[in-house]
């Protein structure tokens, strides 16, 4: 299988916003890419011995996203790592949830301030705290689609 091109975060921005966002933005471009078009049933499979499979990884990024901006509970989170539903239905969700919190997020300029309308954590802590957890399950994801079918990030 071909390497993949990813585009990389921008090197530059005008603000300490623009330049998290960008690399949120990178990351979470990057990870639903490594999912979109994962051959069935595989994409489920438990790629390691914790039960690790490539869907659940983003299904619980999904999740994520939606508690962390959106202000959404979530009681269980072992469950966010385990789907029935198909590989386009989990990626069209996390893109649907991305484009909320992104919307969320460019009404928000002041990084001190607490993410509406919940009063969670600060935007910028949010902001950092969604990119570590991007990037591992990104990392995770890496390897287990490569697994899977051969196909790699840059």
């Amino acid at each position: 299988m071909p390497r993949r091109r990813d585009t990389p975060p921008p090197r530059t921005g005008s603000s300490e916003s623009e330049v998290l966002r960008g690399f949120l933005d990178y990351l979470r471009t990057s990870i639903a890419a490594k999912v979109d078009g994962a051959p069935e049933p595989e994409a489920h499979a438990a790629a390691v011995p914790s039960g690790t499979n490539l869907i659940g990884l983003l299904h619980h990024l999904t999740f994520v996203e939606q508690s962390l901006f959106l202000g959404e509970t979530v009681t269980n989170w072992q469950s966010t790592f385990r789907t029935t539903d198909n590989v386009a239905e989990v990626v069209a969700r996390y893109r649907k949830t991305v484009k909320r919190a992104n919307k969320l997020l460019d009404n928000c300029p002041d990084l001190s301030a607490p993410i509406p309308p919940h009063n969670g954590p600060t935007i910028r802590w949010a902001l950092t705290h969604m990119i570590e957890e991007t990037a591992r399950h990104a990392g995770h994801a890496d390897i287990v689609r490569e697994q899977i079918d051969h196909s790699t990030g840059r």
